[in-house]
């Protein structure tokens, strides 16, 4: 028998709209001959799922719904979730589906909420001597010098949301008379802000996933955008040039994968995850990881599970039977 697997997409951010777009390519990838495949849709005033162009509410008390056309119950087995942000990349959607015993695709709540936040994840990562960027936090209540923060971090820098993704709200700042604004365009995002050194150097991002008895890291992919950074239009607009496998060094790029691996194990990562990374003078500097990464059919994910020679179908195969 089928198993029924929800692609859950949506979210409360901004990052909806690429959320529409992974659950697309997904939806394509997955195995049509194993599952039976829905699409659920969750934003903060309803939770529906898509059966052949008909829209239903989803019985939160379980995670089903009734399909009218049988008069029948549908339960899902596994949830394959491709929410960037909350609440599907922080933790909070992991924890109701735990508490209903129900398997899905991402890592769980500690995990989520951990990457999620980036200050923090990020401070706890250069424990295990990852290099990352000099950073500061600010939550609304903070109180807070922009000559102080100018003189620590320089210029430029970049200010983003703490717990947002997609670089919505992200700003490459090059002189304090733009730092205020910077940060007020980020909380309007969410209710803290990082600020980052930048760092100059080679962009590279790293994909990894582990199943039972296997390991795999991907091949690195290079990003190159004449973009003042690798910023939303760069990320899905086109403004980039993509280079899988990346153009660096053999040592290095096995120095990065095998970081990428450690990263997944110190973080309690789980399903398929993505490491980006700066390389600034032969040194790379972490500077995030993604839980739940763009899965498009041109996202960096597939990308790079094509050059390594593998199929994404059976690869997302596996990360839904490993669960079982």
């Amino acid at each position: 028998m089928k198993r029924n697997i929800a692609i859950v997409w949506g979210g409360y951010t901004s990052e909806i709209v690429v959320s529409a777009k992974s659950m697309t390519g997904i939806a394509s990838f997955l195995d049509k001959e194993k599952y039976n495949i829905y699409k659920v849709r969750i934003v903060k005033e309803e939770w529906t799922v898509d059966v052949e162009g008909s829209i239903y509410p989803i019985d939160k008390n379980d995670f089903s719904f009734v399909h009218p056309k049988h008069n029948t119950r549908i339960k899902f087995d596994f949830a394959y979730i491709t929410i960037h942000g909350s609440p599907g990349e922080d933790g909070k959607l992991q924890g109701y589906l735990d508490m209903l015993g129900m398997p899905y695709s991402t890592c769980g709540v500690t995990a989520s909420s951990l990457t999620m936040n980036k200050f923090v994840c990020n401070n706890y990562i250069k424990n295990f001597g990852v290099k990352v960027a000099d950073s500061i936090c600010l939550n609304r209540a903070s109180k807070y010098d922009i000559e102080n923060i100018a003189k620590r971090l320089g210029f430029p820098m970049f200010v983003k949301p703490n717990t947002g993704g997609s670089s919505f709200a992200t700003t490459k700042v090059k002189s304090i008379n733009q730092l205020q604004d910077a940060i007020e365009i980020s909380f309007k995002e969410t209710q803290d802000v990082i600020i980052e050194s930048f760092i100059e150097g080679t962009e590279v991002t790293c994909g990894c996933y582990k199943v039972k008895n296997k390991e795999v890291t991907l091949p690195l992919t290079e990003v190159v955008t004449t973009n003042e950074f690798f910023d939303y239009s760069a990320k899905y607009e086109g403004q980039v040039e993509e280079i899988t496998p990346a153009r660096i060094s053999e040592e290095l790029t096995t120095l990065i994968q095998q970081t990428t691996s450690k990263i997944y194990d110190h973080v309690g990562a789980k399903g398929i995850i993505r490491v980006d990374f700066i390389i600034m003078n032969g040194i790379p500097y972490m500077l995030e990881v993604n839980t739940t990464p763009g899965m498009t059919a041109t996202s960096f994910i597939p990308q790079q599970v094509r050059a390594a020679g593998l199929d994404i179908t059976k690869v997302l195969t596996e990360i839904i039977e490993n669960e079982f």
